[in-house]
């Protein structure tokens, strides 16, 4: 299992159990993942950190200062 955070702008976008399929995007010397459709987006990760799950389940939702935050797992 691979555990993954993502950023949510508002809530009720997801729910907990939630089945969830994620995009990779390409940076020049980095990956990210959306959560689609948009509704979430992870941090950059290093290319040798490479997701090759693209199906996983929503595990946790938090609401902090920042905003809210999405942990997902994801079968590797």
């Amino acid at each position: 299992m691979r555990t993954m955070e993502f950023k949510m702008e508002r809530q009720g976008l997801l729910q907990v159990g939630q089945k969830v399929t994620v995009t990779e995007g390409v940076l020049p010397s980095n990956y990210y993942y959306t959560i689609d459709p948009s509704l979430a987006m992870s941090g950059n990760v290093p290319f040798r950190e490479r997701m090759m799950a693209r199906e996983g389940v929503v595990t946790g939702i938090v609401e902090n200062d920042r905003g809210f935050y999405v942990t997902a797992e994801f079968d590797e």
